[in-house]
């Protein structure tokens, strides 16, 4: 357990880390990568350019401190994380390496405000968070291992089918080489896929599973990504995938992670509301699939909302699932409908989510909500769904970033 003096120490410095936290996190990844390259690999290098990463750890620190008397406040967040570190193969040696570089970059930025004393309670509360860490990614890793057709690590997949969703995105059925079992997945998890990237050396990526589970295969869907910010680099790994990858061709793939998840067979029989924007219908759709699979009775309100029928993916594959149940109520959405797709029915209305969209379309007073998408669609959400007056407890998704970005916008 932490010291009363560092709990003490912590809470007093919280402002004034917290009116510097990203300037912290910048110096800090600087210095990381600086003394420690061989660290790089694991961080995508669009999000640091962006500074979504900078801002993400910036979130985090800024929320363990706040609540250093009372971690069991965090353990969502931990969950998150630690599923992503396990994602990426972060072992316990790597902590240290992180905590010198962030005692480091506190006292640049803090300069002489960074007293001996001080640095020796953040190392202390580094310490113990690093080990709570620790313990449950050791969990994580001996789940993936033993469980029945599991592995640890990478292991080697041929993409057995290649399908263009839409002009943006393309599915890719993976089988494993040595045709042995694959392991279960919970609806709403992501593999990790490596990529040998032939000219630019870049980390693993996450790409959500968008079929139930299944013996057959596992399914990613890709969305070709573009620029994050002005002067960023385009997505490497997804442009490579769309391009580079072929049918026949072996992906090293890392086992099924996350923490967005549903339980298909839905027993407490309670609505489930699917807000999906853009590529973030992946996990939702692996939801549906499962959940008509399991209990085709289950109320589902299924909600997606895309550019217009160009880059609206799965159309056909969503309404025969909807043929499958007649519990199953589904909604299309285009904010910029190219011509004909109005009167071809390819959308049910033109605009964006509303709160009173929500109000007459979905059961909100009793359901549970699991959105994804783009960072505006889900501000968006999340703002409706304050105004209606939904408890967060029944409110799930997934968001690269701080909290407050979704929550305070």
């Amino acid at each position: 357990m932490l010291s009363d003096k560092t709990i003490r120490i912590v809470k007093e410095i919280t402002p004034l880390v917290a009116a510097n936290a990203e300037t912290i996190t910048r110096r800090f990844y600087e210095l990381m990568f600086e003394g420690n390259p061989e660290v790089k690999k694991f961080f995508n290098q669009a999000h640091q350019h962006s500074g979504g990463q900078q801002k993400a750890l910036a979130g985090a620190i800024c929320a363990y401190f706040t609540h250093i008397d009372n971690p069991t406040v965090l353990m969502p967040a931990i969950e998150l994380i630690g599923q992503k570190h396990c994602s990426l193969g972060i072992k316990a040696e790597h902590y240290p390496i992180v905590g010198k570089h962030l005692l480091a970059a506190i006292k640049d930025v803090m300069g002489d405000g960074a007293t001996d004393e001080i640095i020796e309670a953040v190392a202390e509360a580094y310490g113990f968070l690093a080990d709570i860490f620790i313990g449950r990614e050791d969990a994580i890793y001996d789940e993936q291992q033993t469980a029945p057709g599991g592995w640890n690590g990478t292991r080697t997949f041929v993409v057995s089918r290649k399908v263009s969703e839409s002009d943006v995105v393309t599915s890719f059925y993976l089988k494993p080489e040595d045709e042995s079992p694959l392991p279960p997945f919970k609806p709403g998890q992501y593999i990790t896929v490596h990529i040998k990237h032939p000219t630019t050396p870049t980390s693993p990526r996450n790409y959500s599973l968008s079929d139930k589970p299944n013996a057959e295969h596992l399914r990613i869907s890709v969305k070709r990504e573009e620029p994050l910010a002005p002067g960023a680099p385009h997505g490497l790994i997804s442009g490579h995938l769309h391009d580079a990858i072929e049918e026949g061709h072996h992906v090293e793939i890392g086992p099924p992670c996350g923490e967005f998840t549903i339980e298909p067979d839905n027993s407490d029989g309670r609505p489930v509301v699917l807000l999906a924007g853009g590529i973030g219908v992946t996990p939702l759709l692996s939801m549906a699939k499962s959940m008509v699979h399991a209990n085709p009775g289950s109320p589902i309100y299924f909600l997606q909302a895309a550019r217009n029928s160009r880059v609206h993916a799965f159309a056909d594959e969503i309404k025969n699932l909807a043929s499958q149940s007649s519990s199953m109520h589904t909604k299309v959405l285009y904010d910029v409908p190219l011509d004909g797709d109005v009167e071809s029915g390819k959308c049910d209305a033109v605009g964006f989510v509303t709160t009173d969209l929500l109000r007459r379309w979905t059961p909100f007073a009793d359901a549970d909500f699991y959105f994804c998408g783009p960072k505006p669609f889900m501000q968006n959400i999340h703002a409706c769904l304050q105004k209606l007056g939904v408890d967060e407890t029944r409110v799930r998704y997934e968001f690269f970033g701080p909290k407050e970005e979704l929550v305070n916008a």
